[in-house]
């Protein structure tokens, strides 16, 4: 928590008198729907800026250092708008939402929600989380081919799936092509029980799973039996032209050079190609390189081809999420700057 006046920081000073700010909210709802249950979502503000925040019967109190009650001032006043018009906030949307005006105080949350993606069928639009992902969906609109690169938990299969769905279902395209490469951890498909179909789902249950997310599952079933939505092993695109077809490669870090070049030639017209991938997630047999890590050298700079790097700043999952791949990530950055076991680490270009 912040010091009280005539306390001493961290450098021995003692600390000026506390600023104190009120921001008036005139709906209850309002509040409640900003402070979370029993002000769980304040109490989470306190803790990340170390200063004292309460709900009044005019709405919100601060008390702390001037820079922090001026940030926490400003990240309520655009709450309170964005609540005012019907978007919910979430647990971890406060936290990310800190970080993004501790980085930039210009910053208007707003624009995020700009970027919408509808569905029909669904209760509420799907929005960016975060301004990559805003960046993510623009470069969707703009682009027939886009890499989304990240960790886990960055919304870049879910966010793909939606552009999908929404472009389906808006008739943009006449089907809805989800692929990914057989290969996890290092285990075999002969090791699996059943045929080549019971085979290959466990490794395409995250697509259906997102697909049933944004559709009801009789909706999604009757999508699959139609072919309006394909859900297949990579190998199975071989020799195929996808026209009018939004193409999703999930897991593309376990692509080879082959099957990514095989993929991205068989656009065909009016189709989009997302493909998405973590780099730092390769699972290939060793000495075999990654599709995706070539891919983004070799296609870089090509008009229509557009790349997004995700980092641990995006993820939306569980915030704990976050600082599990912060800490993986400081652990190879030790290890290859102590010249111990060689880590495969590749820079954004």
């Amino acid at each position: 928590m912040a010091e009280k006046a005539g306390g001493k920081g961290k450098n021995g000073k003692p600390h000026a008198d506390p600023k104190e700010a009120r921001v008036a909210v005139n709906n209850p709802e309002t509040v409640l729907a900003i402070a979370g249950e029993r002000n769980a979502h304040l109490k989470k503000l306190e803790g990340i800026l170390e200063l004292k925040a309460s709900v009044t019967p005019e709405g919100f109190f601060f008390s702390g250092q001037d820079s922090e009650v001026d940030l926490a001032v400003n990240l309520i006043q655009q709450l309170v708008e964005l609540v005012d018009r019907g978007e919910n906030i979430f647990p971890g949307d406060l936290e990310r939402a800190v970080k993004m005006l501790a980085a930039n105080r210009n910053l208007r949350l707003e624009d995020l929600f700009r970027d919408q993606v509808k569905i029909a069928g669904r209760k509420h639009v799907i929005v960016p989380k975060t301004f990559r992902q805003k960046e993510y969906i623009e470069a969707i609109k703009a682009n027939d081919i886009v890499f989304g690169i990240g960790p886990a938990g960055t919304g870049k299969t879910y966010l793909a799936m939606a552009m999908a769905v929404s472009a389906l279902l808006q008739r943009e395209v006449k089907r809805v092509v989800l692929c990914r490469p057989a290969v996890e951890a290092g285990e075999k498909l002969g090791f699996l029980p059943g045929d080549m179909a019971e085979k290959v789902n466990p490794y395409l249950r995250p697509l259906y799973d997102a697909l049933h997310d944004m559709v009801d599952y009789d909706k999604a079933q009757e999508m699959v039996e139609k072919g309006q939505v394909e859900v297949a092993p990579l190998a199975f695109m071989r020799g195929r032209t996808l026209s009018n077809a939004f193409v999703i490669l999930d897991e593309a870090q376990n692509t080879t050079s082959v099957q990514m070049k095989m993929l991205l030639t068989r656009l065909g017209r009016q189709s989009k190609c997302l493909i998405t991938g973590d780099i730092t997630q390769i699972d290939l047999p060793r000495g075999i390189s990654s599709g995706l890590s070539e891919a983004m050298l070799l296609l870089k700079g090509i008009p229509g081809i557009h790349m997004v790097h995700f980092t641990e700043e995006d993820v939306i999952r569980h915030p704990l999420v976050s600082r599990i791949i912060e800490a993986y990530e400081k652990r190879d950055s030790e290890k290859k700057n102590a010249g111990g076991e060689k880590v495969f680490q590749h820079r954004n270009p």
